[in-house]
């Protein structure tokens, strides 16, 4: 392995060849511009990212227009990132810093970790990228890079691996540079030290690597151990007024798709009857083929049940509307797919 200098200054010299320099949230990267965007970047690939970046930048560009949207908004603007939660505890944290810290976001590790949705990581890397603060990271790219230079098998989301791992992470971050570093760490296992065919002969930790002077870079990082994921069913009921208006119902604020809207959603097709007789629903109802959606934790099979109504469908309880879908309406992605594909019929 190499000495802690070398390993730095083959990584710095190696960012100022080939790392990135001129992604959106590089330009003025303000704490607030790299806390969106790491938020944004875990488990979703850059290229996915930056236009959504650039458009919630365009409607939220600052901490204060964040933290008083109306959370629909929000929503609609992360809309087909997945991962709705991270957009619910993006603005709850937005929230916390405009009441209790005046909108300044706080360059205390430990407070900035303790925010919904940041924790230790992400606090390290809004830190050193927007401030030049030393601070460590342990993103899914540098825990590959680090699990297979220094050959460290197990599972990283183990604590035993963990904190070997934030010890090795801790031990290489510079005191200059750091911005870069960190950068160049990222940058590292998403275009060089990869999941799959690392490209090892261009790699400027090479020299150092354990695994690869081992053979082993195919087989660390060590995965997660498998577990059969589970698949749900359902029946999701598509009414629609038959001039682009569909109905849907507000999800509760936490769990899948929490505060986004969808459609309703029944186990059993009794279910679904019995609920289109209270609201006098006589529509002849068409059933489409089964899709699936598969989440990190389940497979979620449903078949949509599409039928036309007018707009005379009670809504009156809460939680309930009509709407006429736009590029920022705050629909799951399957959703929005299934909805494109019935209008196209």
């Amino acid at each position: 392995m190499l000495q802690i200098p070398e390993f730095q200054s083959a990584v710095l010299a190696w960012y100022d060849r080939e790392g990135r320099k001129h992604l959106p949230w590089q330009v003025d990267p303000t704490p607030y511009r790299v806390w969106v965007s790491e938020i944004m970047l875990q488990q979703t690939q850059v290229n996915t990212v930056i236009p959504y970046f650039l458009r919630f930048m365009e409607r939220f560009p600052s901490l204060q227009a964040l933290a008083e949207a109306e959370e629909d908004e929000v929503l609609g603007h992360w809309a087909g990132l997945g991962y709705y939660a991270r957009a619910r505890n993006l603005q709850k944290a937005a929230q916390t810093l405009l009441r209790d810290y005046a909108g300044e976001i706080p360059t205390n590790a430990e407070l900035l970790a303790a925010l919904p949705g940041i924790g230790r990581s992400t606090a390290g890397a809004i830190m050193s990228l927007s401030l030049g603060i030393r601070a460590a990271i342990l993103d899914g790219n540098v825990k590959r890079v680090l699990s297979r230079y220094a050959a460290i098998e197990g599972w990283s989301g183990d604590a035993k691996i963990a904190q070997e791992l934030w010890r090795i992470s801790e031990s290489l971050t510079p005191y200059e540079r750091v911005a870069e570093y960190t950068q160049a760490m990222m940058d590292l296992g998403a275009t060089v030290c990869t999941r799959s065919r690392p490209n090892c002969g261009v790699c400027p930790l090479r020299k150092g690597c354990v695994s690869l002077r081992l053979n082993l870079t195919e087989v660390l990082p060590s995965p997660k151990p498998k577990k059969n994921i589970p698949v749900r069913q359902c029946l999701m009921l598509v009414l629609h007024d038959g001039e682009g208006q569909f109905y849907l119902e507000k999800r509760p604020p936490s769990g899948v798709w929490g505060g986004l809207w969808s459609f309703p959603e029944f186990t059993h097709a009794d279910d679904l009857a019995h609920w289109c007789l209270q609201k006098r629903i006589a529509a002849e109802l068409e059933s489409l083929p089964q899709r699936r959606h598969t989440f990190s934790h389940y497979h979620l099979d449903f078949t949509p049940i599409i039928g036309q109504v007018g707009r005379n469908l009670a809504i009156a309880e809460a939680g309930a509307s009509w709407f006429r879908p736009e590029e920022s309406s705050p629909f799951p992605a399957p959703v929005r797919s299934l909805i494109e594909s019935i209008n196209k019929r």
